[in-house]
């Protein structure tokens, strides 16, 4: 079982990631920024019907998703497990900011909602994985058979009786965040995305003020 208060951060990451996403689905007219399944599958049918600018939007997604993912792995890796999250957490503020800019400036949303694609990608490289609950992420489909088969496996006495609720916690912070971002997203529009960027600064400055962990000898 994965401890409450890691836990907790993670539901908060995640929901904060669906919040953005459904702001980016509703910008990008049905593509996502954090769901590369979907746009993988539209991919493969803008490839047969031949709809090239859809084929360019959903390739470019999924290429700047998969870049971030590397960017964020890699500097949690440099940054080592004191300053790791903080430093991929900065990253995926700094991925709004350049996304909120270029929306304000007048770019078109095919191109700034790539920089949000690769922050969505990044994000994922926050926090570790604890027991068996994967914490913060941005898609939850592995996460849904994860619940699923926790459940089957609680069932026949070979897991903990509750541990899947975990995995559908994270399903469900998911949807909340996605509900909040749609209301957020016809108040404020793309500002909206002030909101999940507010977190993310929270987390920041968590990060950055929380005590190393002190070695016993």
């Amino acid at each position: 079982m994965t401890p409450t208060p890691q836990l907790s951060l993670g539901l908060l990451l995640t929901a904060a990631a669906g919040f953005a996403d459904v702001i980016g689905f509703i910008e990008l007219g049905g593509h996502f920024t954090s769901f590369m399944s979907g746009n993988t599958t539209q991919l493969g049918d803008a490839l047969a019907t031949g709809a090239w600018p859809v084929a360019l939007l959903t390739t470019s997604l999924v290429a700047l998703f998969f870049l971030g993912s590397v960017a964020g792995s890699l500097l949690a890796i440099a940054a080592g497990a004191r300053w790791g999250a903080g430093a991929v957490t900065g990253l995926v503020l700094a991925c709004f900011a350049a996304t909120l800019v270029l929306a304000l400036a007048g770019f078109p949303s095919t191109q700034f909602m790539l920089i949000l694609a690769a922050g969505a990608g990044a994000q994922n490289a926050i926090l570790p994985s604890t027991g068996s609950v994967r914490l913060g992420t941005t898609f939850v489909t592995g996460t849904l058979f994860m619940a699923g088969h926790d459940l089957a496996r609680a069932l026949r006495g070979l897991a903990p009786p509750w541990r899947w609720a975990q995995h559908a916690l994270v399903w469900a912070s998911l949807l909340l965040g996605g509900l909040l971002g749609a209301w957020g997203y016809g108040l404020a529009g793309i500002n909206a995305l002030l909101a999940p960027a507010a977190v993310y600064l929270g987390f920041l400055a968590a990060f950055l003020l929380r005590r190393p962990a002190r070695i016993i000898p």
